[in-house]
């Protein structure tokens, strides 16, 4: 039986990944390129990177397609243009990453260490009106907060 962190680790023998700060030059250097986030929506409200769009994983797939109600154009279309893919911790996003290569999407990278890392790196991120996102609530927020029965049992 494999684990997630064995599936993320396949993947990214086949996906490339870039750091946050990777990520914070590329923009200040104006680097055309696709932000893409694929957390849910919730999560994408409350804070992402400014730009991005948010495409969440669980409709991934016909979204990069023409002809289905998920559908996202600028997505569709995208097959030849860089791909930052966007999650909470950079395992979603590497699987995502994998996805889209294997759907023709060859400049598709995760990023590592995800929106996580782009806070702890101090990168500014926005709610869903635009507003600049506190560093110390995002933080907590994207902080793991597991329940008791989430923790796997040591017997």
């Amino acid at each position: 039986m494999k684990k997630l962190s064995d599936l993320v680790a396949e993947a990214l023998t086949e996906v490339e990944e870039q750091f946050p700060w990777d990520l914070s030059e590329y923009l200040e250097q104006g680097k055309e390129l696709l932000l893409l986030d694929i957390r849910e929506p919730a999560e994408y409200a409350a804070m992402h990177i400014a730009g991005s769009i948010n495409v969440p994983r669980g409709i991934l797939e016909s979204s990069c397609e023409f002809g289905f109600d998920d559908t996202i154009p600028e997505l569709a279309m995208a097959r030849d243009k860089e791909i930052a893919v966007i999650c909470r911790s950079g395992n979603r996003s590497a699987l995502a990453a994998l996805t889209m290569k294997w759907m023709g999407y060859q400049n598709a990278w995760s990023l590592k260490t995800g929106l996580r890392g782009w806070n702890d790196a101090e990168q500014p991120m926005v709610d869903q009106e635009g507003n600049e996102v506190d560093i110390d609530d995002a933080d907590e927020f994207l902080s793991t907060k597991l329940r008791p029965d989430q923790i796997a049992p040591t017997h």
